[in-house]
């Protein structure tokens, strides 16, 4: 028997990576359950003997208590023909609360490991299957056993559309039918034949091209521009593919991303500025005869009185394709984070979209929280996906409810799934954009695997004013909606785009590493019209520029020397220039920040934590990307500029980018 055990550790979990016979297996044990001394034990435990199974005393403890631990296990099949039925999705819930989820094997078996004792409800679903509910008590110290079989479902009289129902709650003000309360937003256990559930060894997951930006010669090129992106949404996949024990698609890396999921300590703002502006110089640690230029925008912390008030719609997906654990159930979980953030004079609308769209929730004052929260758990997965008549419906309830000077925002929560109305790319991005003119922004969230739409998701969040989360697990939301709630609700400033002149006496070239859909022309820079990225509060942007000094050999273009012109080369003792544009939240006409930095500030390895640790976090995408321009970087010089550059952490997470390093080289292997 082969045994690798990887030992690590997240801000809330301690786990083992145990990898047998090849087969990657995971158990997660929260941190305050279980002492490092008792898991060195269990480590040695489980090398010792990893093919027996661990026998437990059976004791009876269903009152949770700190330390006490148990596991579920079973196997389901199909009720008439006994034959196991694989990727059906197991939800265990204490009260309300998601504590535990994950899927039957191919074999139909299943294991939850470090479940805290207590009675919990499993909730067992497969497309197909009539869905089934269970009382399931954990004790301390023991495998509870839980066989389950699962019914065909058939249609009956009590399968409506979604429209159906809407139109029912309308006129009889509940969700009932014969006595029999429906889950709102759709039938559970009623999927369409359609839907990807139905073909869960298919990955349809799509990803836009990136083509990595090149080397420019200053003298053909001297101006850069390009939009600014606080977005952080390939950054939480890029994890979610290392945590399945997959390196990620390339086209899943988008560099900026990457760096931008960081905070980085650049100073307030002064002078009733929205954002602060930061320069740095120093040498770039994968091609030792380069330089990296850091650019780092700070906005501007806003306190929880000084937000305006809040006018948003919930629009959630309710689509067959959304029945999953890390979907439908976790969006709730989020959402939820969200609600308990609200303030009273906020307030929110739910509107769900399936076949059809509906509102299940009208306009409601955000201290109504159990009203908001019962209408999330009401929520169940089925049938298709009319994406477009939602978001039309959304920005409908919006305006109906418009705050002057208000935050009014959708948050588009989904797999980016859409299959029927407005469906392509292109005319979802062009309903979206004609949408903003209307003074709304559009924040979105995805969820899921295997079919999941980067690519979509992506478009239409630039296209709306807004930006793009990735919701991996519940800690994630809760960074989004808790820690950086109004930096994701609120917008400071908005087109904000950046221009740099290069000095071609101190710069032989350059590249701007990652923003390659972020980049804009020359002419963009000084147009108003032209769309650009948003920073919330509290938000850091930063970018890195890898130079080529003057005095460089390297060849960096084969192009021949033009015939009529001549370039006149004004020079002078600056390295760059720096221009910003933004506009304020309501206002049309931008406004314009200027920076010069001097050509002699190259700091060689006197350079920032926020300096070093960006330039970690762009060498690991790179690397991950097997990009042309990665040089020496690799997983191990990356491992040591991070971790001596981690600095303070407060929520743990350049700590967590350390283990995704060492998660990445051992797949690499």
């Amino acid at each position: 028997m082969n045994l690798v055990c990887i030992l690590g550790e997240t801000s809330n979990f301690i786990y083992l990576n145990l990898f047998i016979m090849n087969t990657p297996k995971r158990i997660n044990v929260a941190q305050n359950l279980l002492p490092a001394s008792i898991l060195l034990v269990l480590t040695l435990l489980l090398s010792i003997s990893i093919a027996d199974p661990i026998e437990y005393p059976a004791e009876s403890n269903p009152n949770p208590k700190s330390g006490d631990f148990g596991h579920l296990e079973g196997v389901i099949t199909d009720a008439k023909t006994g034959d196991p039925i694989r990727t059906a999705s197991l939800l265990l819930y204490l009260e309300r609360s998601l504590t535990a989820s994950g899927y039957s094997e191919n074999d139909g078996t299943f294991l939850l490991s470090g479940i805290p004792v207590g009675t919990y409800t499993l909730e067992v679903t497969k497309s197909g299957f009539m869905p089934v509910k269970e009382r399931i008590v954990i004790t301390s110290g023991s495998t509870t056993r839980k066989d389950i079989s699962l019914q065909l479902n058939t249609k009956s009289d009590d399968e409506e559309t979604l429209s159906e129902v809407m139109a029912r709650q309308k006129t009889s003000g509940g969700g009932k039918k014969d006595g029999r309360v429906l889950p709102l937003g759709g039938i559970m256990g009623i999927y369409s034949c359609s839907d990807s559930q139905q073909y869960p060894d298919f990955n349809t997951e799509s990803y836009d091209l990136i083509r990595e930006n090149g080397f420019r010669k200053v003298l053909d090129n001297p101006l850069t521009t390009f939009s600014i992106d606080v977005d952080r949404a390939s950054y939480s996949n890029v994890r979610r593919f290392l945590n399945n024990h997959t390196l990620p698609h390339k086209d899943a890396v988008r560099i900026e991303e990457m760096v931008n999921y960081f905070d980085y300590d650049y100073p307030e703002p002064e002078n009733g500025d929205p954002f602060s502006v930061t320069l740095e110089l120093g040498e770039c640690f994968w091609e030792k005869a380069h330089h990296l230029v850091m650019i780092g925008l700070q906005g501007k912390t806003m306190k929880g009185d000084e937000i305006p008030p809040a006018n948003l719609v919930f629009l959630i997906d309710v689509s067959g394709s959304m029945n999953e654990p890390n979907k439908l159930p976790l969006l709730r979980q989020a959402f939820k984070i969200l609600v308990n953030n609200l303030r009273s004079v906020d307030k929110v609308a739910i509107v769900v979209y399936a076949g059809a769209a509906g509102c299940v929730l009208e306009s409601t004052p955000g201290n109504h929280k159990e009203k908001i929260i019962m209408t999330l758990d009401n929520l169940h997965a089925g049938g298709s996906t009319a994406g477009g008549a939602g978001i039309n419906l959304a920005y409908q309830i919006v305006r109906q409810n418009y705050i002057p000077g208000g935050n009014n925002r959708v948050i588009l929560a989904t797999d980016g799934d859409f299959n029927v109305g407005a469906s392509s790319d292109a005319e979802m991005v062009r309903l979206i954009e004609e949408k903003r003119k209307e003074g709304v922004f559009l924040s979105v969230l995805g969820f899921g695997m295997g079919n999941y739409k980067d690519s979509k998701m992506e478009q239409i969040s630039n296209a709306g004013n807004g930006n793009y989360a990735y919701i991996d697990n519940i800690l994630e939301a809760k960074k989004v909606f808790g820690e950086e709630l109004w930096g994701t609700l609120f917008t400071i400033a908005k087109d904000v785009k950046i221009q740099v002149e290069f000095n071609p006496e101190k710069v032989k070239a350059y590249r701007l590493i990652g923003y390659e859909n972020r980049i804009l022309n020359k002419e963009d820079f000084n147009d108003d019209r032209k769309d650009a990225g948003d920073i919330g509060s509290g938000h850091t942007v930063t970018a890195l520029y890898e130079i080529i000094p003057a005095e460089s050999k390297e060849p960096v273009s084969n192009v021949d020397p033009l015939e009529y012109q001549q370039m006149d080369i004004k020079g002078g003792r600056n390295l760059l220039t720096l221009k910003l544009r933004y506009k304020e939240p309501g206002d049309t006409i931008s406004k314009l920040v200027v920076q010069r930095v001097e050509g002699n500030r190259i700091t060689g390895s006197f350079v920032s934590e926020n300096f070093q640790f960006a330039s970690a976090v762009a060498a690991f995408g790179m690397v991950l990307r097997n990009s042309e321009f990665k040089g020496d970087a690799s997983f191990n010089n990356v491992l040591a500029l991070a971790g001596k550059s981690v600095g303070s952490d407060t929520y743990g997470y350049r700590r967590e980018f350390i283990q995704l390093v060492e998660t990445a080289s051992l797949l690499e292997k």
